[in-house]
């Protein structure tokens, strides 16, 4: 009897042998990201479970169907927490998604990103072949390092099957301020704290309030209190879960949701629509009835690149484009991982 990660080879071999392409799909939580153009589907789930987890070396390697839900439980009984932060989408996220995606929460500009913590990865590629890159060594420099590669690749270039990822400790005392401020204020004052020792965990803005999450020890915590100033709110972790799932009323919009990647020092960007602004101003959200190449031409004004989330028109691109340099690096990559475009196509940039 084939075990379930003997049965993904044998159909990503198969899908190879007849050009067929595959739409992988985990948990299905994130599909509204990926949008892959396949009728046949490649179902990660059962291949799960926690192949190592070392609570005194801060590592764990799971398989990708594992629930992302199982994973967090799992650490948080050790008071550990995968420090990005990231976002689940719905009940049945996968750990294989969440990295695939490379999707980080409201902890991502303190913490770093879901590629800062990838050790290593086990993969199958457009062959069918069985791969890993990587480690489950913290202080892994050895080459070039493939296994980050994966975060955020949206699957275009194999189906990750095992991750390891480093994981931090939980902090110990959390605390949310709140000042009444301009946009434009409000920046200015997230990037300021950006060049202090402060134990700033997230930020945000909307609609005239400025929210900071203070994470530390409880000693750390008041006495950046009391030299910031600013009222408690009283349901703070509420409200960062709620930016975190995108469950805030301001996520719940008719119009176009766009995700712009911005310096974090620009300038309020100038378009009409509600603006919700993360990450000491490096995120910001936009709701607009805006021309797709207005919005991104203001993101790229301001040092970054626009992507719509939702709505709009269908023939809207998702994404600005890719500048010519790096479209030429991703065929590359494209064509040595996967060189007959099985993989989720019709996904941006997806050659």
């Amino acid at each position: 009897m084939q075990t379930p990660l003997e049965s993904l080879i044998d159909q990503v071999r198969a899908a190879h042998a007849a050009g067929t392409p595959l739409r992988l799909q985990g948990g299905d939580s994130k599909s509204f990201w990926v949008c892959a153009q396949a009728e046949r589907t490649l179902d990660i789930r059962p291949y799960q479970g926690v192949v190592d987890y070392e609570p005194s070396e801060l590592v764990l390697t799971v398989r990708a169907g594992t629930p992302l839900s199982e994973v967090e439980a799992l650490l948080e009984a050790q008071g550990q927490m995968l420090a990005f932060e990231p976002p689940h989408y719905g009940p049945h996220a996968t750990l294989g998604g969440t990295i695939a995606c490379g999707l980080s929460g409201p902890r991502r500009a303190a913490a770093g990103s879901a590629r800062d913590f990838v050790l290593g990865v086990r993969l199958i590629d457009g062959l069918g072949r069985d791969l890993s890159f990587g480690g489950q060594v913290i202080k892994n420099v050895a080459g070039f390092d493939l296994s980050r590669l994966m975060a955020g690749a949206f699957g275009s270039l194999g189906v990750i099957t095992e991750v390891s990822l480093k994981v931090l400790p939980k902090p110990p005392f959390e605390l949310t301020l709140e000042w009444v401020l301009q946009e434009a204020a409000a920046l200015e004052r997230m990037n300021q704290w950006g060049g202090q020792p402060l134990p700033v965990s997230a930020t945000s803005f909307h609609n005239g309030r400025l929210r900071a999450r203070l994470s530390g020890a409880e000693v750390a915590v008041r006495a950046a209190q009391a030299r910031l100033g600013g009222e408690v709110v009283a349901d703070g972790a509420a409200w960062w879960n709620a930016l975190r799932e995108q469950s805030a009323a301001c996520f719940q919009t008719d119009k176009p949701l766009w995700r712009l990647a911005v310096k974090s020092s620009a300038p309020p960007l100038g378009l009409s629509g509600a603006v919700l602004t993360e990450w000491g101003g490096a995120l910001r959200w936009v709701a607009t009835d805006h021309a797709a190449s207005q919005v991104q031409k203001a993101a790229r004004d301001a040092g970054g690149h626009a992507l719509l989330l939702r709505g709009g028109h269908p023939a809207a691109p998702r994404f600005g484009g890719l500048d010519p340099i790096l479209a030429q690096i991703h065929r590359r990559l494209k064509h040595a991982f996967d060189p007959k475009g099985i993989f989720n196509p019709g996904l941006p940039g997806n050659f």
